[in-house]
């Protein structure tokens, strides 16, 4: 198990997988504890639980189930239960469908599935879902097929999006042609019940003088009574729901027999054969206007697809009764029609045969920022020459021609410069023109334009991300094959070490980088406030980056008008920002090139300004908005020479408004150098700083003999190399990798120190080192945690069972000899 977790730590933030793996009672489970498990089962749940991608794997008779983090989104409730439980057992309300894809993947043969249809039942209650997945064999040590593995992805959002657009073109196909309002009701309560499986639905017109509900006409499952033609008072169903209707707060009853808003009532909804009622109000101009009611003959939790499709089918019957009525108006009284248009939210505007303009409402000069000389009674395409090649001016051409209604989306510039984006439709009209509705979608356009941005820079990350992790791994693998050949001098030795030790670093740094803002991001950084001076955070950040500056030749001037300035803040966490601007300055601007560093006081905002300016390469003005955003990056080279993720500012501007400040970037253009700006509220009422004394120090005289060191860890290769290290720095090492073997060695021998692994089988390293510190005989030996645990909760659980020093895995060699040295015999 061990071996499990040690693979997967460090991948991500909290995982409840690993601390099951750790924490499940094994004894009870055919797989048995997973120190015994088969290298290809181990290899399998290592990669699963290593995995960001929802994984699986089942093994053995019965198809134990196995998962990681991402796969427990989809189980929902079912997680922990179904962590170890038979696959048949977790997923019984689709077994019937899984059967035959498992049977497969138990012959041996693969099987891949894109959008499946299943039904489940993982919230408590039964939903429609669609996954696009892969089931593949797992093999035991014999060839066997002992179990599966799978890869999967919830595509029921995409799904459910696709069959709404769909659903939504057909009930505007059905209800273009239509010329009645009653026609219009019937034809959009009738889809959407089908739609939905739904025991009635019905559209309600509301009189808010009379309070009432008037049903013009609905659609209901057979074997029901009608409600069309009945007239009912809104409060008959409960007193909310007027009150919501007209705050336009769509209403959700799962159960109109227990929910207070409807038990007084809910002899109205059984009535209608109704338990669960999904009401979507229509409002226009601040006032109700009508209800949408969705009707089932048993409890249902509505879920937020149902809802979305419910108002944008409300939204459509609407349009098309509205439409309907004002066609009908116009053909009997062109005169009384136009104030009726008037009236309506959309743009509409009245064509005849010869493209002349003849009416636009006051929503559509609104739309189109123009004034009604600049259009009535003029020619269309001479008001809107640009619309000619345009989908909209071609929509509207094969109206003309075909008369049959079209619809289409159109950008347009307004004569004030602004670009918007309109939903166009067209219907022919009796005479040989047609008449137009639109509307602007310019807000919709953008959101969805700002997503594809967003999704194509994830993408691009990840792949940077890729191409990153690969970069150490070559010069490790080739370090460590120089180093199996075995035929290497002293010196090729020492390189072939200092290489991967670099890497290693390297290749932890980016790790740390990702945790840092994962757990920052997610609200999971907790500051540890207390007086901080300007001149402590800028020293601090300044020797962190110094060797960089060296290293490039780069000359850095340092300004500091008000060293003992205060903010209250976390010293640790303000100083990784301003490193982070150094280092970020450092990293763009050539050789031999000034960087200034400053800190002043802003006195009439009461704020400490931390200012980094570099002569670098620059960046176009409009990406300084968007510099400190996650996955958003300048231009950079093929080869990648500035190396890193680009995390540093999207982690700065999370640290800097945690402490209540904020953070800002300009510059000038490309090649002329940036400038980071920090600002921080001051400490009100601080004081300031006073220099700390110096500490008393002495030295032991005579010779002191080698420290004994005892290294416990369950992972024989990691123990074996730490002791020829420590060997090799001239201590004197003995190796353990069981816990109950290392507490007998260590009240044997009694070592100086003792470094302990947490993730040990049987008894962990808390556990042993509680046991050595009760014990007299070894109480007082230097305990050192090193773990690859290093989130601040495991820090505080190695202290509080007695360690006395905790490290993070891969052991920093000149940090531990560093704490090695300062411990005396």
């Amino acid at each position: 198990m061990a071996d499990i977790l040690r693979t997967t730590a460090g991948l991500g933030g909290e995982s409840d997988v690993r601390r099951l793996l750790q924490e499940h009672d094994w004894s009870t489970s055919p797989l048995g504890p997973p120190a015994d498990w088969p290298p290809e089962l181990a290899t399998a749940v290592s990669m699963t639980v290593s995995s960001a991608f929802p994984m699986f794997v089942a093994w053995g008779p019965d198809l134990r189930f196995l998962y990681n983090d991402a796969y427990a989104t989809i189980l929902g409730a079912k997680h922990p239960a179904a962590f170890d439980a038979p696959f048949q057992q977790v997923w019984a309300e689709i077994w019937p469908d899984l059967v035959p894809i498992v049977d497969r993947a138990l012959s041996n043969k693969s099987a891949y599935f894109e959008d499946l249809p299943l039904t489940m039942e993982r919230h408590g209650f039964r939903e429609q879902t669609w996954f696009t997945f892969s089931y593949s064999p797992l093999h035991d040590g014999h060839g066997r097929v002992a179990g599966l593995y799978c890869t999967v992805i919830e595509t029921t959002g995409r799904v459910q999006a696709e069959r709404r657009a769909a659903f939504e073109l057909t009930v505007a196909d059905a209800l273009r042609p239509l010329a009645s309002a009653d026609d219009a009701i019937r034809t959009g309560c009738t889809l959407l019940g089908l739609e939905l499986g739904m025991a009635r639905v019905l559209y309600g017109e509301v009189d808010e003088a009379l309070d009432t509900l008037a049903v013009a006409r609905d659609w209901h499952r057979p074997g029901l009574a009608s409600a069309a033609g009945h007239t009912f008072s809104i409060d008959a169903f409960g007193p909310g729901l007027a009150h919501a209707g007209r705050a336009g707060e769509i209403v959700r009853l799962a159960d109109v027999r227990t929910d207070p808003r409807a038990a007084a009532r809910q002899g109205t909804y059984l009535a209608l054969d109704i338990q669960a009622c999904l009401a979507v109000p229509l409002r226009k101009s601040g006032r109700l206007q009508a209800f949408l009611m969705l009707g089932l003959d048993r409890p249902h939790p509505w879920t937020d697809a149902e809802v979305a499709l419910a108002r944008g089918t409300a939204e459509r019957i609407r349009n098309a009764v509205e439409l309907a009525r004002v066609q009908g108006t116009l053909r009997a009284e062109r005169d009384r029609g136009r104030s009726i248009l008037d009236t309506i939210a959309e743009g509409f505007m009245l064509l005849d045969r010869d493209w002349t303009v003849l009416q636009m409402n006051p929503a559509g000069l609104r739309i189109a920022h123009m004034d009604p000389d600049a259009i009535i009674g003029r020619n269309h395409w001479d008001v809107w020459p640009e619309a000619i090649d345009s989908e909209a001016g071609r929509m509207y051409r094969r109206v003309m021609r075909d008369r049959a209604a079209g619809t289409a989306e159109y950008r347009q510039r307004t004569p004030d410069g602004v670009d918007i984006w309109c939903e166009v439709r067209a219907y022919p009209t009796p005479d040989g023109g047609l008449v137009s509705f639109f509307r602007d979608i310019t807000e919709r356009k953008a959101a969805e334009d700002k997503l594809r941005a967003a999704d194509r820079r994830k993408d691009e990350f990840l792949a940077m991300l890729a191409h990153e992790l690969r970069n150490p791994l070559a010069p490790i693998s080739a370090a460590a094959d120089l180093l199996r050949i075995g035929r290497l001098d002293e010196a090729r030795v020492r390189q072939s070490s200092a290489i991967i030790g670099r890497q290693v670093r390297h290749m932890t740094s980016l790790v740390d980088d990702l945790l840092d803002v994962s757990r920052v991001t997610r609200g999971l950084v907790t500051l540890a406030r207390a007086p901080v001076a300007a001149r402590a955070i800028v020293d601090e950040a300044i020797e962190q980056v110094r060797p960089m500056f060296e290293a490039r030749r780069q000359h850095l001037a340092i300004g500091i008008a008000d060293p003992d300035a205060l903010v209250l803040g976390d010293k640790a966490r303000l100083v990784q920002v301003l490193a982070n601007l150094l280092n970020n300055a450092s990293k763009y601007t050539p050789e031999d090139r000034r960087i200034d560093v400053a800190a002043t006081v802003d006195d009439a905002r009461g704020r400490l300004l931390l200012t980094v300016h570099d002569e670098g390469i620059g960046m176009e003005p409009e990406l300084t908005g968007h510099v400190f955003d996650l996955f958003t990056q300048g231009e950079r080279s093929a080869d990648r020479a500035q190396g890193g993720l680009g995390l540093g500012l999207a982690l700065v501007k999370n640290l800097v408004e945690l402490h209540g400040g904020t953070v800002a970037c300009t510059s000038p253009g490309l090649g002329q150098g940036s400038t980071f700006e920090v600002a921080l509220p001051l400490m009100e009422g601080g004081t300031r700083v006073a220099p700390a004394g110096a500490g008393a120090g002495g030295t032991v005289g005579g010779a002191r003999r080698p420290l004994r060191v005892l290294v416990v860890d369950d992972n024989v290769d990691a123990a074996a190399t730490l002791g020829m290290l420590l060997e090799a720095c001239g201590y004197l090492v003995d190796v353990e990798h069981d816990s109950h073997r290392a507490l007998e060695r260590a009240r044997h021998q009694r070592p100086d120190v003792a470094l302990l692994d947490i993730g040990l089988p049987d008894m962990d390293g808390n556990e042993l080192a509680r046991r050595l510190r009760a014990d007299a005989q070894t109480g007082a030996i230097v305990l050192v945690a090193v773990t690859g645990y290093g989130q601040e909760q495991d820090r505080r659980a190695a202290f509080e069972a007695g360690f006395d020093h905790h490290l993070v895995k891969p052991v920093d060699m000149g940090e531990l000899a560093a704490l090695l040295a300062g411990i005396q015999t």
